[in-house]
């Protein structure tokens, strides 16, 4: 699976410097992936809220980004590979 494009999310960013450079919501050093991390170990959304400080805006943003992003067509197309004919044929 394809990393995802964060850049286009308004509700986090990326800082040289700041928590390695690693996607965190804005205007804090929490990292996106505690989202992911925690609800795929069954937390709540309010438990992941209370336990980092994130609104649920914040993480009902980041959630429906990342579910978006399973939507969008790729990119580009991958062209088929080229199908090279020998014109000697073996005897």
């Amino acid at each position: 699976m394809a990393a995802l494009d964060w850049s286009q999310c308004a509700a986090v960013e990326s800082i040289p410097g700041k928590r390695s450079g690693a996607w965190v919501f804005r205007d804090s050093r929490t990292p996106v992936s505690v989202v992911f991390e925690n609800l795929e170990v069954g937390a709540s959304i309010d438990e992941i809220m209370d336990w980092f400080h994130l609104s649920r805006e914040q993480v009902v943003s980041v959630i429906d980004f990342a579910a978006r992003s399973l939507d969008a067509p790729p990119a580009s197309p991958v062209p088929p590979a080229a199908v090279v004919v020998d014109a000697h044929p073996l005897r």
